[in-house]
C-alpha cells in the first residue's frame, strides 16, 4: 500500500535541488558568517545572496529581512518585538480569533503584560469583516495583526484591503504569509504591510529556518540576547546551511508559483469531483480559499474516527493546524465560524496537496476516503 501525503500544509517535502543546493554549505562553507576570515566571508556570501533572494520575493530592500528559526518565531517577533518596542505610543493590539497559535498565544503573553487585545471575529465564509477593523481602530491602537491565509481552512483575507484602511492609522501591519508565501504573488508595498512572516518548509525548503520582513523605520524589539547578528534583531550564528536551502526554495519557487498553483488547484477539484461521484456528503468549509487547501466537514463523523481510518489505509491528512495535531479538541477556527455547538468543528478534515502527489494517487486517496466516509456514516446510522 503506497502512502498518499496530502498534509502539505503541515509541512512539504524538500526540493531535491534545495537538497543539492545545501550540500557545499555542509561540507565545505562551515565558517561563522561573522568572522573576518576566509572562511567567514565564505559563509557571508552565502547569507547575503540569500538575503537578497528572500527581499526580491516580496518587493522588499535586503535590510529589511531578518532570517528566523521559522514562523512561530517570526510572529512572535513581530507581536511581542513591536509591542515592547512601542508601548510608549500605546498599549492596544487587533487580530483575529482565527490566527495560528504562534499569534495567539503571543497576544495572551502580551494581555499578561498589560497589553489591550481585540481579537476580530469572522463571517461564515472565514473573512474578517472590514467594518469590525475600522471599529476597532483608536488612537491607543499600535499594531494590527492579520494572517494572508489561514492555515487550517485555506480562507485568503482581504490583506491589501485591510492595508489600505490602515494607510492613514499609525499602528503597523503584521500578516502570518506562512500559509501565502509562494501560492500568492506578496509585494509588501502593494499589500500595504509592515511586518510579514514567512517559513521555509512551506514552500518544500528545509525546517528550522524563514524570515520576518520588517519595514526601514518601523521600530521593533529584539526578543532575545547575545549577539549582534540579523541588525541586532535576532542574535546568534546563523543557520546557513538551513538559509542555503531556503534560498533555493524561494528561486524554484518564485519560478513556479503560477505552475504550482495551477496543479495544486486541479488536484483539488479532481479530489472533490471523485467525492461527487461517490456520491459523499460533504461541506466545504470557507469561500475564497488557496488552490492548496480543501477543509470538509462529513456530517455523521468524528475526526478521531475519520483520521484513524485515514491512516490505516495510508492517507495522511490533518484535523487542522498541525501544531495541535494530536488533539482533539475542536477546531478554534471552524467554532468561530460556525459556532462552538456546530459539528462542523468535530467532524472536519484539512486535505492539503502539493508536490508529493500526482492525479492518480489524488484519486485513489479520494475513493478511499469516500468508503470510510460512507463505512463511519453506516455504522453510525446502525447505533
Amino acid at each position: 500500500m503506497e502512502p498518499i501525503y496530502l498534509d502539505h500544509a503541515a509541512t512539504t517535502p524538500i526540493h531535491p535541488e534545495v537538497i543539492k543546493a545545501m550540500i557545499p554549505a555542509l561540507e565545505d562553507v562551515y565558517g561563522n558568517p561573522s568572522s573576518v576570515h576566509h572562511f567567514g566571508r565564505r559563509a557571508r556570501q552565502f547569507l547575503d545572496e540569500a538575503r537578497r533572494i528572500a527581499a526580491k520575493s516580496i518587493g522588499a530592500q535586503e535590510k529589511e529581512i531578518i532570517f528566523t528559526s521559522g514562523g512561530t518565531e517570526a510572529d512572535n517577533l513581530a507581536l511581542i518585538g513591536t509591542a515592547i518596542a512601542n508601548q510608549h505610543r500605546g498599549n492596544h493590539i487587533i487580530t483575529t480569533t482565527i490566527e495560528h497559535h504562534a499569534i495567539l498565544d503571543a497576544a495572551k503573553y502580551l494581555e499578561k503584560r498589560g497589553f489591550r487585545i481585540t481579537y476580530l471575529p469572522v463571517n461564515e465564509s472565514g473573512q474578517v469583516e472590514l467594518s469590525a477593523l475600522e471599529a476597532a481602530l483608536s488612537e491607543e491602537t499600535i499594531l494590527v495583526s492579520i494572517m494572508t491565509v489561514n492555515n487550517e481552512t485555506g480562507v485568503i483575507q482581504p490583506i491589501k484591503e485591510i492595508g489600505a484602511i490602515l494607510n492613514n492609522h499609525l499602528a503597523y501591519f503584521h500578516t502570518d504569509a506562512v500559509q501565502a508565501y509562494g501560492l500568492l504573488p506578496l509585494s509588501v508595498n502593494d499589500l500595504g504591510v509592515d511586518l510579514l512572516s514567512v517559513s521555509s518548509h512551506k514552500i518544500n525548503g528545509p525546517k528550522g529556518i524563514g524570515f520576518l520582513y520588517v519595514k526601514d523605520g518601523v521600530t521593533i524589539e529584539s526578543i532575545q540576547h547575545g549577539g549582534q547578528q540579523e541588525r541586532k534583531k535576532r542574535p546568534g550564528t546563523e543557520n546557513v546551511v538551513g538559509i542555503k536551502g531556503f534560498a533555493k526554495a524561494i528561486e524554484l519557487v518564485m519560478i513556479e508559483m503560477q505552475d504550482r498553483n495551477k496543479r495544486y488547484g486541479n488536484y483539488k477539484q479532481l479530489f472533490l469531483n471523485t467525492l461527487d461521484e461517490q456520491t459523499v456528503n460533504y461541506q466545504i468549509n470557507g469561500v475564497h480559499t488557496i488552490a492548496s487547501i480543501a477543509n470538509l466537514s462529513f456530517p455523521g463523523t468524528n475526526v478521531e474516527s475519520l483520521l484513524t481510518n485515514f491512516d490505516l489505509s495510508g492517507i495522511a491528512a490533518s484535523s487542522g493546524s498541525a501544531c495541535t495535531a494530536g488533539s482533539v479538541e475542536p477546531s478554534h477556527v471552524l467554532a468561530e465560524m460556525y459556532g462552538s455547538a456546530n459539528e462542523t468543528t468535530i467532524n472536519s478534515i484539512r486535505f492539503s496537496f502539493g508536490a508529493a502527489n500526482n492525479e492518480q494517487q489524488i484519486k485513489m486517496a479520494a475513493e478511499k476516503v469516500a468508503a470510510i466516509v460512507a463505512r463511519l456514516t453506516k455504522d453510525n446510522d446502525i447505533r
